[in-house]
């Protein structure tokens, strides 16, 4: 099974399954002096844990990260780093039903053709939304690195739940995101948005929403055109994540039906630097960060296990059947998709500086943060 690799420079490769043994990740191209440790992740993993709220699935794994390599007396080594999370609270009595009887909306159908049932199809396997413990493990490095070297900071929240939407937001709100479990940093539309899911909840179904995330202090010029630009890059990691359905930047699909001369960005000075009048672009152009604020927003649809029946097809007597998805299921990713959305794109972010030459092989003890380079 392939394409489980992510990165040119800052290499993350991803493994494990759902209700295997472990989920992990290995993380190749960090430099040597780093201060790291399990503290630095197991926050985020706590972020992401399941059983901490009513909303999300309550499957109790206490996702504790076990650092197997490349740290070293509290630093990283310049050595391969391997973090794993053992899977402990593992039920899989349904998923041989679901193996014959592929569930709409997941993978069971498809997985089992191209690998033949051999693909291990419990809990979904690796096609689980479980597997996104990798991309919080290298995540959690990533957003340490960038945060240590170039004072990058990464602010995803939850944006919009159906149709009940964060109109405006501060930075200042933004400090805020993780204050609720809907990772919504207004507390008004956030109570909005738990009527909406207490809705959702009670009638056996699911819903959709978007996660946005904001992202401050990017040097100017990071993006490798044509094929590897910043939003491409972006592009294909966030949509790694289960579930995604959609991503845009800046203006996004608003942009389409804009004038150019309400799109443009228009160049301006202030002080001895050259900004950006607006944000249209979202902080990229022409695949190259050009120091603005990036701006991305990520749709996710509806988890496909609901309560309410379906029909599916018995891959075995190629009869049309009812069926009915038991097991621990969020009724909306959003929210614990949040710390996911922010570790993706720092590992994204973190390769393209080390690709840039923003982030040398090693970071003495005396370095402290490095200078950033402007345009």
């Amino acid at each position: 099974m392939s394409g489980n690799v992510l990165g040119k420079r800052f290499v993350v490769v991803s493994f494990g399954e759902s209700h295997g043994r472990c989920v992990g990740v290995v993380v190749d191209g960090c430099p040597a002096g780093l201060p790291f440790d399990e503290r630095d992740v197991q926050k985020y993993l706590d972020l992401r844990r399941p059983g901490t709220s009513r909303y999300y699935t309550s499957r109790l794994e206490p996702d504790e990260v076990d650092i197997l390599s490349g740290v070293f007396n509290g630093y990283t080594t310049g050595a391969p780093i391997a973090m794993v999370v053992w899977n402990r609270d593992v039920d899989s009595d349904h998923y041989s039903e679901y193996h014959r009887r592929p569930r709409p909306g997941h993978a069971d159908y498809v997985a089992r053709v191209k690998y033949d049932g051999f693909n291990d199809w419990r809990g979904g396997g690796r096609f689980s939304g479980r597997i996104t413990l990798s991309h919080v493990m290298a995540g959690s490095l990533a957003i340490k690195l960038l945060e240590y070297v170039l004072s990058v900071k990464i602010c995803a929240y939850t944006k919009r739940i159906g149709d009940v939407e964060v109109d405006k937001i501060t930075y200042e709100k933004l400090e805020r995101r993780y204050s609720n479990p809907l990772r919504c940093p207004d507390p008004v539309i956030a109570k909005k948005m738990e009527e909406v899911l207490n809705s959702v909840m009670a009638s056996g179904d699911s819903i959709g929403g978007v996660v946005e995330v904001v992202i401050l202090n990017v040097p100017v010029g990071i993006g490798e055109p044509v094929f590897d630009g910043l939003e491409q890059d972006l592009s294909k990691a966030l949509f790694s994540i289960p579930g995604v359905k959609g991503v845009e930047f800046g203006a996004g699909f608003e942009s389409s039906k804009m004038r150019g001369s309400e799109f443009n960005d228009r160049l301006v000075v202030r002080g001895s630097t050259v900004r950006y009048e607006s944000n249209n672009m979202g902080g990229i152009v022409g695949g190259l960060s050009n120091g603005m604020p990036i701006i991305v927003r990520v749709a996710f649809r509806p988890p496909s296990s609901i309560s309410i029946p379906q029909k599916t097809v018995d891959l075995e007597t190629l009869k049309e059947v009812d069926i009915t998805v038991r097991g621990r299921h969020d009724p909306c990713i959003v929210p614990r998709a949040v710390p996911v959305v922010e570790a993706t794109v720092a590992i994204v972010l973190a390769d393209h500086a080390t690709r840039y030459g923003l982030i040398p092989p090693v970071l003495s003890k005396e370095y402290g943060k490095f200078k950033r380079r402007d345009s």
